[in-house]
């Protein structure tokens, strides 16, 4: 039966070619679409895994606009989808620039079907491996103390631990990506933790917060009477780190006078202090981390592209707290705990209507936000539990982009709900089922369906 058969869609407008292509994948549930619009659709009725698509799509068979448009598409609604572009005439560019935006592969025109076949299913075989480790990856983050100490419940940021743990005992460059207040610091205490420079030193700077004309002294250090006021000879923060790690946030900020000199250390591992001649050998591991969007900067000439690769050798995309379900609430928790010991011993708990104003909240300013949210409340609440009103948040909801189809935005809707009351119940199931006003074995049924767990 189809249904058993893996759903492979062909975006192809030679129906010649289609004919062609479907007769010889008679082992998947092809589907076929001629253009853009019912590309679209069919991959919002059916979901499937892999994806052929021709560059060359009307209105524009001659060019590619049209495809980069489709693939740009096919990314945002489901990016774990492998799509395989043709390239025709020759035009390895456009296959290699739809590889940087998203692509699995690509195939030559005139189609070689053995071949494509090859890479057809090899983009399935990778597609059903990805499958199972995001399962595995659900069940891991039933645990919700990962890398040394970052609390989360979410898959999305137990999947960045993961990259983390996996990178610590390498010496490669990091780069941590995300917005403001997402724990990026956190991440990279955690690699430098849980790496082999553990007993050594872990040094942070922030490159935003320190004036251009002192940050070259900060990270090289100075020698005696290098300018006024060195009145001694001070070791820089690469120094400092010697055998540890270096953290330097928001290294966008960086000069390009002074990312040079950051170039050539991390090519030939020695610096020179200023007002220095003698070159210092120095074993320091770099981590930066940035909100700012690089490959702009690049291209605006704001920031080296030698230096970029050298510090992105290993790029970390850190999730916003709003794309965290449940973590929200959990961190609440904690950070609660832990400010009423210091500041109000009287405070107990979170109140249930301050339990759904935080869930319900965006939290903009991310982690950081919602710890000061917690602080503030803490030291102003009047009784055992903190309320709605003690955390000052409006009730609106941020709208959610369109999901992939009616059946996803169910399973996306009871995934969130049900995350959400596990957080609140602390993984208690009868409380859980409550909250949810379902049965027990209801509730077991469903976190056997979305491979969640208590």
């Amino acid at each position: 039966m189809a249904d058993d058969k893996p759903k492979l869609l062909i975006v192809e407008d030679d129906e010649g070619l289609q004919a062609q292509l479907k007769w010889a994948y008679d082992d998947f549930d092809v589907v076929i679409a001629g253009d853009r619009a019912s590309a679209l659709a069919s991959l919002r009725a059916e979901a499937p895994a892999v994806v052929t698509l021709d560059l060359g799509l009307p209105p524009d068979p001659d060019g590619t606009s049209e495809g980069f448009a489709v693939l740009e598409e096919i990314m945002g609604l489901k990016p774990d989808t492998k799509v395989i572009v043709a390239s025709g005439h020759g035009a390895r560019e456009s296959a290699l620039t739809a590889i940087d935006r998203g692509a699995y592969d690509f195939y030559q025109k005139p189609v070689d079907i053995e071949q494509l076949g090859l890479i057809v299913r090899r983009a399935f075989s990778l597609h059903q491996i990805e499958e199972e480790n995001r399962r595995l990856v659900a069940r891991a983050g039933d645990n919700n103390t990962v890398l040394g100490g970052l609390i989360t419940a979410a898959p999305e940021m137990v999947r960045v631990a993961r990259t983390i743990e996996r990178v610590a005992n390498t010496n490669v460059s990091v780069m941590l990506l995300g917005a403001s207040g997402t724990g990026k610091e956190l991440l990279a205490k955690g690699l430098h933790e849980a790496s082999g420079r553990r007993d050594k030193t872990f040094v942070a700077i922030n490159c935003a917060a320190i004036p251009e004309n002192l940050l070259e002294s900060e990270l090289f250090g100075h020698e005696k009477g290098a300018f006024t006021g060195a009145v001694k000879t001070t070791e820089g923060k690469i120094e400092q780190a010697q055998g540890g790690t270096l953290f330097l946030d928001e290294v966008g900020d960086i000069p390009l006078p002074l990312q040079v000199k950051l170039l050539r250390f991390l090519q030939e591992r020695t610096i020179e202090r200023i007002g220095g001649r003698k070159s210092i050998e120095v074993d320091t591991r770099i981590v930066c981390a940035t909100h700012q969007n690089l490959e702009t900067m690049i291209a605006e000439g704001r920031f080296r592209e030698d230096l970029f690769y050298r510090l992105a050798e290993i790029v970390v995309k850190i999730p916003s707290l709003a794309e965290r379900p449940g973590d929200a609430v959990l961190l609440a928790k904690a950070f609660l705990k832990r400010f009423a010991a210091e500041m109000n011993p009287q405070v107990k708990g979170l109140a249930a209507d301050a339990l759904a104003a935080i869930d319900a909240w965006s939290w903009p300013g991310n982690v950081r936000e919602l710890e000061n949210r917690i602080k503030r409340a803490v030291i102003m609440a009047d009784g055992k539990l903190i309320s709605a009103e003690d955390l000052d948040l409006g009730n609106e909801l941020d709208e959610n982009s369109l999901p992939l189809n009616l059946k996803s935005a169910r399973e996306q809707a009871d995934r969130k709900v049900i995350r959400h009351a596990l957080a609140r119940s602390e993984g208690n199931i009868s409380n859980t089922a409550k909250m949810l006003g379902i049965s027990r074995p209801t509730l077991y049924d469903l976190l056997k369906q979305y491979d969640l767990h208590a």
